[in-house]
């Protein structure tokens, strides 16, 4: 029997000069989309999603470092849609991004109060598709990663990249708690979920399971040993 197709679709627009991966994803039956980590550059995100013919019904935050949550607020204001995300462990990092829209050259980055901060086991909706929410701190304490099972599809923000991992020596990074929550959290998702990063190119859960230098089976065995 062929396999239904997706019921999703996406597209990348990397914002910022540290190029972040704005993803915006939609239910292909509504059109009704999501926008995940809005960092900045609001208007060529929008200018697109018009383009396609899109409603900005969410906006979802995997993390609060000005580079992923500095254009929230913005967002939320041009399109009246509901800030989901982080986890409140973020708030500090939410509280600075001004300060650290500063310190990088980035101004007119703000500071919000998400409409709904998530936890571990919450359910997001966009249009008539389903997300999972999962808690994986160490690149900061409150990251989280928005997972749909049935286009086995993740967003992952700095969680995990191609060939690499998320920062840990940042304030309140932990290197360990990192390296748990790839392990505990993504891989038991399945090898075969497709995910886009918080910077770079994506890759599969399967791939980096064999080849990333620092969360493969064998790089975590050899840490076990």
């Amino acid at each position: 029997m062929a396999s239904s197709p997706t019921p999703i679709a996406a597209f990348i627009a990397p914002v910022t000069p540290l190029q972040q991966n704005c993803t915006v994803v939609w239910c292909l039956k509504t059109l009704k989309a999501a926008v995940i980590d809005p960092g900045g550059e609001v208007d060529k995100v929008l200018v697109e999603v018009a383009r396609r013919g899109l409603t900005v019904e969410k906006i979802w935050i995997t993390h609060g470092h000005l580079d992923h949550a500095g254009g929230a607020a913005e967002m939320a204001e041009k399109t009246g849609a509901p800030i989901e995300g982080p986890h409140p462990a973020d708030q500090f990092w939410i509280d600075g991004i001004p300060q650290q829209g500063q310190m990088y050259g980035i101004p007119g980055l703000r500071s919000f109060t998400p409409d709904r901060w998530l936890d571990e086991g919450d359910t997001l909706q966009v249009g008539e598709t389903r997300w999972e929410v999962y808690h994986t701190p160490g690149h900061t304490p409150g990251h989280l990663i928005f997972f749909n099972r049935e286009a086995r599809f993740a967003q992952v923000g700095d969680v995990l990249f191609q060939g690499s991992i998320g920062r840990t020596d940042f304030p309140q990074g932990d290197h360990e708690a990192l390296l748990t929550s790839v392990q505990t959290k993504l891989w038991p998702l399945g090898d075969d979920v497709a995910f886009v990063p918080g910077h770079g190119p994506g890759s599969t859960f399967g791939r980096e399971r064999q080849t990333n230098p620092f969360v493969s089976d064998q790089a975590l065995a050899n840490r076990a040993r």
